[in-house]
């Protein structure tokens, strides 16, 4: 029996991909592998996770009850990492990705250049930048549907 595919979209199993990260038995090397595991941790709804890897700063504005508002909610499809960029040496690194979700029944499309620092030895998610066309997702005519099943939106589970 296979191991279902990471919710990151990074074309491995769970098992070895992100859950390592998320129940802290090993820690993310990189911003883009911290990336992928914090939308792991959001689709499988791992909030503390979430929290824990924000910098020190944001963590003071956050709560557990503010991250898994809407939760209930939300279901998280796919993510695509488009970019990543990392100075080891100044402790800084950016991703730019697309993530999307279904809420209540509606598809979205975020699309957000995020901001990481290494902090107590840890990459972790300092803010970010959201870019125009985001919003409600309409998939054209012969999309590939977002649960990466090769099939045509149109045609396929969602």
């Amino acid at each position: 029996m296979n191991d279902p595919l990471c919710f990151c979209n990074s074309g491995h199993s769970f098992e070895l991909c992100c859950k390592p990260y998320i129940h802290s038995i090993s820690r993310p090397e990189t911003p883009e592998q911290l990336m992928r595991s914090r939308f792991s941790a959001y689709a499988t709804k791992h909030f503390q996770y979430v929290l824990d890897t924000y910098t020190l700063t944001q963590r003071q504005n956050l709560t557990l009850q503010v991250l898994s508002q809407d939760s209930d909610d939300t279901h998280w499809l796919r993510l695509d990492v488009l970019d990543t960029l990392s100075d080891d040496r100044a402790h800084t690194g950016e991703v730019e990705f697309v993530a999307y979700y279904r809420q209540n029944n509606v598809i979205y499309k975020m699309h957000e250049r995020s901001k990481f620092c290494r902090e107590e030895g840890q990459w972790r998610y300092d803010s970010g930048v959201l870019f125009k066309d985001g919003g409600v997702y309409k998939p054209q005519r012969n999309d590939s549907c977002l649960c990466g099943s090769g099939r045509k939106f149109k045609k396929c589970c969602l």
